[in-house]
C-alpha cells in the first residue's frame, strides 16, 4: 500500500471516529435536554388575564428590553413536599413573592418582596372549571395563589394580582417548592447564610452567625418565623433577601457556564412551575445567562413600602404614593435612584404616544367650545384604583376646564383603564372629556343622566406643588420629597382588553435625586454583609 493512500485511510478513519464522537456528545446533550424538558411542570396560560399592562418597546430596533420575573415560594405539601414542610397536603399557598425587574441594560436588576399578609384586590381569576371568579377587595395577598383551592396553586392568579397592583407586565412566573430549595442548595454544595440569633424552635436548630446550609435546613431557614430575630412576616422577608443574595453569589462565583448550570437546573426542573415561556430547559438556561453581566452591587432587593393595618388587625397595607413611587420607577425602567438605563433616553422623559385602541375604545377627538349648559353637565368621577386622592386630582383637572358639577363618587378597585360612560345626549361632554384621559374607553350608558369617568390606572395626575407635605412615620416608607417628585398616586399604564396597550401620558414630574425608600433603610444590595438587617423592629 503506497503512502498516499494509508494517509487517506487514516484521515477517513479520523474523520469517522471524529463524527462517532460528534454524534454521541450530541445525543448525550439531547437526551440530557430532554430530561430536563419532561421534569419542567407548566401551568396554563389560558388564566392569565386578557387586560395587561403593555409590554415595553425597545428604544431602536434590536434593542433590549426589560423583563419583570415573579418568583413565588409555594407551601403546597403536595408530590412529597410534606417530608420537608410537615403537615397534610392541603391548598397551597404563595408565603414567598419577589418581583424580580431585570433592567433592559441587562447591568441592573431589582427583587421586590411583596408582604403576604398584604391587602389587595385579587382580580377576576379562572377556576379549573373554566369560570372566573369576581374580583375580590381586602384580601391577603397569598390568597391569590389558592383561588380554586388546588394542591398546586393558582399562578396565574398571583400573576393577574401583581399586573393589576403594580401595572408592570409579567413576563414570567416562577413557582418553586419545598424540595426544589432542598435540591438547588445541594446542587450548588449549599448557601452562606447568617443566622440573627440561635434558635432551637418547631424542631429547628441553627447556631448564631455564618453558616452553609442545604437541603433541610435551607428550607426551614427561609420558612420560619418563630425563633428568629423578631419572629415577624417581614423579618423572614429580609432572611430571604439575604438568602438570595448568596445564592446569586454562589453560583456568579462558579460560573455561568453549562457544566454549572445544567446540574442546577436539573435539580430546579424536578421541583419547578413555571410559565410556558420559560418551558424547556434551554429557555431556563439562556434566561440565567443572560443576567450573568450584572454585579452584584447593582442587584437590590427592597421591600414593598408598608405599614399595619388599621382596618385588618395582623395585616398590612401598601403606603401610597410611596409604592406607587416605586412601581413608576420600574415602569420607566428606572433604577431607585432615578437613573435611566436604556429603555428611555438618559435625563429624558416618558414621551406621549398614540393610544391604541380595541375597536371599543373612541380615539379622543380635538377639543371643541362647550356652551354654558354644556359646562353644568353632571359629572360624576370614581376613583377606580383605590389610591388615595385620585379621585380628587381628576376632578380638579375637569373643573380646570370650566365644568361646574363635579362630585366624586364611591370608590371602587381593580380597573386598569379609564372609561367615560355617558348618556345620550352629553357625548359631546364625553369626548371633551377624553381630551383630558388619553386614551380612555367611550361608553354610552342610556339613562344615566350625564356622564361618569371612572379613573384606571393609566390616569397619572399631573403634580401641583413642589412643596413637600409632612413625612409619615411608617415602617418601609418614601420621604415626602421623593413622593412630591413623583407625584400623588402615580396610577399604572394599562392594557386593553386582549392585550392592546394603552399608552401612558407624559412624564411632567422631575425625577428623584435619591433612593425612594425608606426603602433606604429597608433594601440590600446582593454584595451586602449577610448579617446586616436582618430582623424588622
Amino acid at each position: 500500500m503506497s503512502g498516499s493512500s494509508r494517509r487517506r485511510r487514516v484521515i477517513r478513519t479520523v474523520i469517522g471516529l471524529a463524527a462517532v464522537l460528534v454524534l454521541t456528545v450530541a445525543g448525550a446533550g439531547a437526551w440530557f435536554y430532554h430530561r430536563l424538558d419532561t421534569n419542567i411542570s407548566t401551568f396554563d396560560a389560558g388564566g392569565v388575564a386578557t387586560e395587561r399592562p403593555p409590554a415595553p418597546e425597545p428604544t431602536a430596533p434590536g434593542a433590549s428590553v426589560p423583563v419583570n420575573v415573579l418568583l413565588l415560594g409555594s407551601d403546597t405539601r403536595n408530590d412529597g413536599n410534606s417530608d420537608l414542610g410537615g403537615g397534610d397536603v392541603g391548598v397551597g399557598h404563595s408565603d414567598t413573592a419577589i418581583l424580580l425587574h431585570v433592567y433592559a441594560d441587562r447591568k441592573h436588576a431589582v427583587g421586590v418582596s411583596i408582604p403576604r399578609d398584604t391587602l389587595v384586590t385579587v382580580p377576576s381569576c379562572r377556576l379549573p372549571s373554566g369560570d372566573w371568579t369576581k374580583p375580590r377587595t381586602n384580601q391577603m395577598f397569598n390568597e391569590a395563589f389558592t383561588v380554586g383551592e388546588s394542591p398546586k396553586g393558582n399562578p396565574a392568579c398571583t400573576q393577574n394580582t401583581v399586573e393589576a397592583l403594580t401595572g408592570l407586565r409579567i413576563d414570567h412566573t416562577i413557582v418553586v417548592d419545598f424540595k426544589g430549595v432542598a435540591a438547588m442548595t445541594d446542587a450548588i454544595n449549599g448557601v452562606e447564610v447568617c443566622v440573627p440569633n440561635d434558635v432551637n424552635s418547631h424542631n429547628i436548630k441553627l447556631r448564631k452567625g455564618l453558616q452553609k446550609i442545604a437541603g433541610q435546613p435551607a428550607v426551614d431557614y427561609l420558612r420560619a418565623r418563630y425563633g428568629f430575630g423578631d419572629n415577624s412576616d417581614i423579618g423572614r422577608m429580609k432572611r430571604q433577601q439575604a438568602f438570595l443574595s448568596a445564592m446569586i453569589r454562589k453560583i456568579q462565583s462558579q460560573g455561568f457556564s453549562l457544566p454549572t448550570l445544567l446540574p442546577l437546573a436539573d435539580a430546579a426542573t424536578r421541583s419547578l412551575t413555571v410559565d410556558e415561556g420559560l418551558g424547556t430547559a434551554m429557555k431556563l438556561v439562556d434566561f440565567a445567562q443572560s443576567l450573568q453581566q450584572i454585579k452584584l452591587s447593582d442587584i437590590t432587593f427592597v421591600t414593598a413600602p408598608w405599614q399595619f393595618s388599621t382596618v385588618q388587625k395582623g395585616r398590612v397595607d401598601l403606603v401610597h404614593p410611596d409604592v406607587d413611587t416605586l412601581w413608576r420607577l420600574l415602569r420607566e425602567d428606572r433604577t431607585l435612584d432615578g437613573q435611566s438605563t436604556g429603555l428611555l433616553p438618559e435625563g429624558g422623559t416618558a414621551g406621549p404616544s398614540p393610544a391604541a385602541t380595541d375597536g371599543a375604545a373612541t380615539p379622543a377627538p380635538a377639543a371643541t367650545p362647550l356652551a354654558p349648559e354644556q359646562l353644568a353637565t353632571t359629572i360624576t368621577v370614581v376613583n377606580g384604583v383605590g389610591t388615595d386622592g385620585l379621585a380628587g386630582a381628576g376632578s380638579a383637572a375637569i373643573r380646570a376646564e370650566g365644568f361646574t358639577n363635579v362630585s366624586l363618587g364611591a370608590t371602587t378597585g381593580g380597573r386598569l383603564r379609564t372609561e367615560i360612560a355617558y348618556d345620550p345626549p352629553f357625548k359631546a361632554v364625553a369626548d371633551r372629556l377624553a381630551t383630558l384621559f388619553p386614551g380612555a374607553r367611550t361608553t354610552e350608558a342610556p339613562g344615566s343622566e350625564g356622564v361618569t369617568v371612572t379613573l384606571g390606572r393609566d390616569y397619572r395626575p399631573v403634580p401641583t406643588t413642589a412643596t413637600a407635605p409632612a413625612s409619615r412615620p411608617v415602617p418601609g416608607g418614601t420621604p415626602a420629597a421623593v413622593r412630591v417628585a413623583l407625584g400623588t398616586g402615580a396610577p399604572t399604564p394599562a392594557g386593553t382588553p386582549g392585550g392592546a396597550p394603552t399608552a401612558p401620558p407624559a412624564t411632567t414630574a422631575p425625577l428623584p435625586t435619591g433612593v425612594p425608600g425608606g426603602i433606604a433603610e429597608n433594601s440590600r444590595t446582593a454584595d451586602s454583609d449577610p448579617c446586616a438587617n436582618l430582623t424588622f423592629g
